[in-house]
């Protein structure tokens, strides 16, 4: 005997009430109707006007206070301090845009005060921080538009509830901006400022040095054979009447001191300037390089025409320096200089085929050249592995030559 199941089929199961007619499902959990990142920047926007009434009023009393004060010295410490303050502020600011506007804005760096710099200097520094003065613009110019989303986003929560979430996010985007505009560091500048400040330090010790090994050149070498000559003239004049001979062979010692006198002040004049490389420019000047490497090397340069001195001098000892590592110390049997413009940088290629491991680190003497090529803005890279080849690039930037007109292009090959 069959039984018949009832007809809402109640039987079938622990849920088989839950799936008769039509196979119901039983409602989802209620939850809010909106993303967790939307209720943040709801919160940004409500948060906007408290924040902007204390930031607003804070900064316009102490502009005031201070810029009326400036003119008795007595305000400028009280906008140093305010200015001081902003930047507090402008850190709490980019902190609230972290949290509930997912926007990633880093500090900027720290005011730089130097060892042993004093009350004014520290002063000044502070008076032209621009991370401050952007933050006090940022608390002036945001209070009329906090005041403006705080009433659009309230007036939404009861009026334009599903529509909320695009209004908000429409209106966060012009806070986003605001951040970014006005509270983002100027990273790039900042560096750029930071590489200048110690490039030109690299400059000054580099030129320091210069003159040193000028000042030492002269005193070991071209005038200690200058006062030798003074002092064997001397000799030879009180014996010129006694022993006119001996004389004679006294002057003849000094004609050759004074030869080796003018070939040391010529060596000393070319490590200072070359004069191939004022006459000539860049290519006579490196294939007489390579002319005196103990390596054979082919040169090749290929400029429409010729750069600045400076840039033209620093490729020059550039070069050469690399060609004396290559003679002492890289064991090749070949190598290669190759020079080419590319739009406004200088580049300098030079390759040998040695045993490699050459490297910038250590203080060595290509740490040096890359300290060099840094402080005017260039670039210093080594390819060295170890069992060799070695490849070292150098690039300059290019500036033009006053009253130039263009040059021809120069190609030197020399063989050894």
């Amino acid at each position: 005997m069959t039984s018949s199941s009832p007809a809402d089929g109640s039987h079938g199961g622990p849920d088989g009430g839950a799936r008769g007619r039509g196979d119901e499902r039983l409602p989802r959990p209620a939850a809010f109707a909106f993303s967790a990142q939307t209720w943040k920047e709801i919160a940004h926007l409500l948060v906007n006007l408290p924040v902007g009434i204390a930031c607003f009023v804070f900064t316009l009393i102490w502009l005031a206070v201070g810029l009326g004060l400036s003119i008795t010295v007595v305000g400028l410490p009280l906008l140093a301090v305010g200015l001081g303050c902003s930047r507090f502020l402008g850190r709490f600011e980019r902190w609230r845009a972290r949290g509930l506007l997912s926007v990633r804005i880093d500090e900027p760096s720290p005011l730089p005060h130097p060892p042993g710099s004093g009350v004014l200097s520290r002063l000044w520094t502070r008076l032209r921080d621009p991370v401050g003065w952007r933050a006090a613009l940022y608390a002036l110019v945001r209070l009329p538009w906090s005041v403006i989303t705080f009433a659009i986003t309230l007036t939404s929560l009861f009026v334009a509830w599903p529509v909320l979430p695009w209004i908000a996010r429409g209106l966060t985007h012009v806070d986003r901006a605001m951040v970014r505009g006005l509270l983002y560091p100027s990273d790039e500048l900042e560096r750029r400022i930071a590489e200048l400040e110690s490039d030109r330090g690299t400059v000054v010790d580099t030129a320091a040095a210069d003159l040193r090994r000028i000042e030492r050149d002269l005193h070991d070498g071209a005038q200690a054979r200058l006062v030798a000559l003074a002092m064997g003239l001397g000799l030879a004049k009180e014996k010129l009447e006694e022993d006119p001979e001996a004389a004679a062979r006294m002057v003849d010692e000094a004609h050759g001191e004074v030869k080796l006198a003018l070939q040391e002040l010529r060596d000393l004049a070319r490590g200072i300037h070359p004069a191939i490389l004022t006459d000539r420019g860049l290519g006579p000047a490196l294939s007489a390089l390579a002319a005196r490497c103990t390596v054979p090397v082919r040169v090749a340069a290929e400029l429409p025409e010729r750069p600045a001195p400076a840039i033209e001098g620093i490729a020059y000892f550039t070069v050469s320096e690399l060609l004396q590592n290559i003679s002492k110390h890289s064991g090749a049997r070949t190598a290669e200089v190759e020079l080419w413009r590319a739009d406004h940088r200088l580049l300098i290629q030079v390759r040998d085929d040695g045993r490699g491991g050459a490297t910038t680190d250590g203080g060595t003497g290509l740490a040096g050249l890359a300290e060099r090529l840094g402080s005017v803005d260039g670039l210093f890279v080594v390819d060295s592995p170890s069992g060799g080849p070695t490849t070292v690039t150098a690039e300059l930037p290019w500036h033009h030559r006053a009253g130039s007109a263009g040059a021809a292009v120069v190609k030197g090959r020399r063989r050894r």
